[in-house]
């Protein structure tokens, strides 16, 4: 196939996609191959180059599905808070609960939350979808002297461990440290993210602190998958 031949392919289905739905099912490549006249290599070629664009989003074992990235918005006026800036872009956030547990916080986490290595603290491991389409995978530590008691059993219900530091421990998280790259994410996330070993995620690590005391109150480490979100870093004044 040529290139004009496969820039026509192309052009025609993201015209096609921009009329369609989030999470509208696309053509399988079967079927674009026999529309276009085309072979199954070259439907699959067209099927990428819209991937790439962020235009559609393949899972695995599902299919291929119009997709749409949000904006995802970090900055210092901004609560370190991932449901409400999901919610912000106009998309509905949801969060599952994988596991909590006590933990003590290793070196580099420590550091980052001015508590010796070792201290104890709660990991919260979570899957994060937008949309209802999964999104991230999060590690969340918090200090077992900020971690409220029950917030175990609450984080389950209220989703949103922001609101649940508000509303339990008393604090006021802002934002304290941030920082935004692109990784190939450790084994484990990746099967978390339904992704193939060796794609690269975005990562966030961040660090939150009490408004009032300044006291760092949580750490944590969330991957994304890139279809999902524009990530948008906002400094000083607009």
């Amino acid at each position: 196939m040529g290139k004009s031949r496969y820039t026509e392919i192309v052009e025609t289905l993201a015209g096609e996609l921009a009329d369609c739905q989030v999470g509208t099912r696309v053509a399988s490549e079967h079927e674009l191959a026999a529309r276009f006249g085309v072979s199954r290599a070259a439907a699959r070629s067209a099927i990428q180059e819209l991937e790439s664009q962020l235009l559609v989003r393949r899972v695995r074992g599902s299919g291929t599905f119009v997709n749409r990235p949000i904006d995802y918005v970090i900055s210092a006026d901004r609560p370190p808070s991932w449901h409400q800036t999901v919610r912000d872009a106009g998309a509905t956030p949801r969060r599952l609960v994988r596991e909590v547990r006590k933990a003590v916080l290793p070196q580099d986490l420590a550091s980052r939350l001015g508590r010796p290595a070792g201290s104890p603290a709660h990991l919260l491991i979570r899957q994060g979808y937008i949309n209802d389409l999964l999104s991230g995978w999060s590690q969340e530590w918090i200090p077992d002297d900020v971690f409220p008691d029950g917030a175990d059993v609450a984080v389950h219900a209220v989703e949103s461990v922001d609101l649940i530091l508000r509303q339990m421990a008393k604090v006021e998280p802002v934002r304290a440290w941030c920082r935004v790259s692109m990784v190939i994410p450790p084994p484990d996330v990746a099967a978390g993210l339904e992704i193939d070993p060796g794609r690269q995620t975005w990562l966030v690590e961040s660090v939150s602190r009490d408004a009032a005391t300044g006291q760092p109150v949580m750490c944590s480490n969330t991957w994304t998958r890139t279809e999902m979100v524009r990530m948008i870093v906002e400094l000083g004044a607009s």
